[in-house]
């Protein structure tokens, strides 16, 4: 591969990482092409970015954006492939969805993650299926803060049933 090719591949890199908050490192080796053509779909329905990358190239677009990611170099061995997400849990998911049905031991198989800032090995799977993005966060604090108002229009509502059904008694018994 020529310098030149290496560079742009290295100013595409660091331009999805910064495109991207999180971001795993995964093992695909030895995954034939039927099962590669399957991960890729299972991704793009996901809105997972999956990119086979040379370790070094991906080492030299780590350098070039902002922030210590020395952490993750020592997974920089063997085959590699990014996942890219918006969603921190999204590829985690993935990943355990697609290693099902071979208990957690088949590919692709996680090396390490950087997730909301945060860097992650590869025992921490499980951790990261767990995560809730944003919008499930938000979802949690909004039914939160819905919960003690259904409970208060819900007794304002038996309560005045209950009423209600007490001065009918009383209208009936004159």
């Amino acid at each position: 591969m020529r310098k030149e090719d290496k560079g742009v591949i290295i100013e595409q890199l660091t331009a999805t990482l910064q495109e991207y908050p999180n971001f795993y490192l995964t093992d695909i080796e030895a995954i034939d092409a039927e099962t590669t053509s399957r991960l890729r779909r299972e991704c793009f329905k996901s809105d997972v970015k999956l990119v086979v990358v040379k370790n070094n190239l991906l080492k030299k677009a780590l350098e070039n954006v902002e922030g210590d990611f020395s952490p993750l170099y020592t997974a920089l061995k063997g085959n590699t492939a990014v996942m890219f997400s918006q969603v921190a849990n999204a590829p985690a998911r993935l990943i355990k969805e697609f290693t099902k049905d071979t208990k957690g031991e088949g590919k692709p198989q996680l090396k390490a993650a950087y997730v909301q800032e945060s860097f992650y090995d590869a025992s921490s799977l499980e951790a990261l299926v767990n995560i809730k993005s944003k919008n499930e966060l938000i979802a949690d604090v909004i039914a939160l803060l819905e919960s003690p108002a259904k409970n208060v229009i819900s007794a304002l509502q038996s309560s005045g049933q209950t009423i209600h059904g007490l001065l009918k008694t009383l209208e009936e018994r004159k």
